[in-house]
């Protein structure tokens, strides 16, 4: 009779569990959508929205945005035939370098829409002429920064229904290359799911980074905004490590580790290669907690843009 009861217990415990799950994950696909909604309404009733608009057209236009987008597809295509001698992880491997690639891409093309359209705009003149409208400074930099973000959601969408599409039809590829009967459709899709979270937050990153690249392309040209982001792009993905100084025990090493994880953003917290590695699901509060963190920088780095484009003279 106990036995039973602890089995009844735990049963229940586990459909509350699973409950709880399917509202929080409900709840971040509501918040998701209203956000997207929210592009829609800023692009067509603010004049910043115009600008993000325009942005937007003229990112996914150019040659880089479709060779990006074709080389990203061919790379997701070619992984998923490629052996990786895992030793029966290839999926864990095809998902951790289909992440790695989205991001890479996604990353190029928001450093480089925002030299395009911001640095290139200032040192033509073209910017001048658009802020003799009605359109003020702060404007100005807020539409690039929303359209530069919407053209790598262009970008990161497609790739993502690609990523997703060919780790569900690895899981049956793998299972009839080893001689196995494929897996239904119940089993492949808790695989594919795992990786979701991981895509939410590549657009997370790609988000900080952009409106850093935003405020570094009102004062320095498009090379210059490249290396930039390229080294806060590493050194982010260190910060873990560099506030680790304990064993060097120097006061100044220390103090400057703590004085960059500071400054630069934690690109870590956008990783979850771990929790690929181990299977794990990525829960719902960390993506809410990453998107704050992220939505506080990208302000910052905004507000920042503010300042060094202020007093930029366009003539």
């Amino acid at each position: 009779m106990l036995i039973s009861d602890v089995s009844a217990l735990l049963a229940a415990a586990g459909d509350a569990q699973l409950t709880a799950s399917t509202t929080e994950w409900g709840l971040t696909t509501v918040i998701g959508l209203l956000l997207l909604s929210g592009l829609v309404v800023f692009g067509y009733t603010t004049r910043a929205g115009i600008i993000a608009r325009a942005t937007t057209k003229e990112a996914i236009r150019q040659p880089v945005f479709l060779l990006t987008l074709t080389v990203a597809i061919a790379i997701l295509v070619i992984n998923t035939f490629l052996p990786f001698f895992s030793l029966g992880d290839d999926i864990k491997m095809l998902k951790d370098c289909g992440l790695a690639t989205i991001l890479i891409c996604g990353l190029l093309i928001a450093v480089w829409t925002a030299s395009t359209s911001i640095a290139e705009e200032i040192e033509g003149k073209t910017a001048m002429t658009l802020l003799s409208k009605p359109i003020n400074r702060r404007q100005f930099v807020i539409g690039k920064y929303i359209g530069i973000v919407q053209s790598v959601l262009f970008l990161i969408v497609p790739l993502s229904a690609c990523f997703l599409y060919l780790v569900y039809f690895k899981v049956g590829y793998d299972a009839v290359e080893g001689s196995k009967i494929a897996p239904p459709f119940s089993e492949r899709m808790p695989v594919v799911l795992q990786a979701v979270p991981g895509l939410v937050l590549i657009f997370f990153e790609t988000s900080v980074l952009a409106a850093i690249s935003v405020a570094v392309s009102t004062r320095l040209p498009m090379i210059v905004n490249l290396v930039t982001c390229f080294a806060i792009f590493v050194v982010g993905h260190l910060t873990p490590i560099l506030v680790q100084t304990d064993v060097l025990d120097v006061e100044f090493v220390e103090f400057m580790a703590q004085l960059i994880a500071t400054v630069l953003p934690s690109l870590e917290l956008f990783n979850i290669s771990a929790a690929v590695a181990t299977d794990s699901q990525v829960p719902p509060i960390y993506l809410g907690i990453s998107a704050l963190y992220g939505a506080a920088y990208s302000t910052m780095a905004i507000l920042l843009a503010f300042i060094l484009f202020e007093d930029r003279d366009l003539a």
